[in-house]
């Protein structure tokens, strides 16, 4: 698969994401510290939005819905669903699930995204 062209580089802040459509699928792009790196745009928990999260400890989004943290590098589970209380008898169904993330590649100044 080739790389997609979502934006400038300089059109997306450190500390700062933005939802791109890629073919049909929507991709969150982060810009942190050490570059740019791209993850589904939906929690794996209830599917909340992530774009509508934050970016927390430099590298970690946080949903804005129920609190899971992901690793924005990796993907991983940092901290699974825990707001409001009682949303642990839904993990018990819902079990920990890591985000789906995209090479990201930057040249001549543009943000590329590869999807597949």
């Amino acid at each position: 698969m080739a790389f997609h062209e979502v934006c400038r580089e300089d059109e997306l802040d450190v500390g700062k994401m933005k939802v791109f459509k890629v073919e049909g699928e929507k991709i969150l792009l982060y810009h942190l510290e050490d570059g740019f790196f791209a993850t589904q745009a939906s929690c794996t928990h209830t599917f909340a939005p992530l774009g509508r999260g934050k970016i927390v400890d430099g590298c970690k989004v946080q949903c804005p819905l129920h609190r899971a943290r992901f690793d924005i590098r990796t993907g991983e589970v940092i901290d699974w669903a825990n707001f409001p209380p009682g949303i642990q008898l839904l993990n018990a169904v819902r079990g920990e699930k890591a985000l789906k993330t995209y090479p990201v590649s930057v040249k001549s100044g543009k943000v590329r995204i590869k999807l597949g």
